[in-house]
């Protein structure tokens, strides 16, 4: 079954970047509706861009993944992965700051 790996990773790369924009435009949405400090939201707003581009750029890398292995080069996803960890960074400090302001 040659190629499901880079498949399953494809997926959980998209998992997560819906998570992130899903979670961060409800959950700021919500936070402006209850009347939030602007910061709640634009950590929010931050986490959703996060996902946006993990989203946009989820094709080019599934393309950069099969040519590495196809060609034997070494695989290089750090921007994603550090964009990933931002995102998750945002959501979790505008939830601080939602409970604790």
């Amino acid at each position: 079954m040659t190629g499901l790996q880079s498949e399953r990773t494809r997926l959980a790369w998209v998992r997560t970047a819906a998570a992130l924009a899903t979670i961060g435009l409800g959950a700021g949405g919500s936070a402006l509706r209850h009347g939030a400090d602007p910061l709640t939201g634009a950590f929010f707003l931050l986490a959703a861009l996060a996902g946006a581009v993990l989203l946009a750029r989820t094709g080019l890398r599934f393309s950069r993944v099969q040519r590495a292995l196809r060609d034997g080069l070494p695989l290089d996803d750090t921007f994603d992965a550090l964009l990933a960890w931002a995102g998750t960074l945002a959501v979790i400090a505008g939830s601080l700051v939602f409970l604790l302001f």
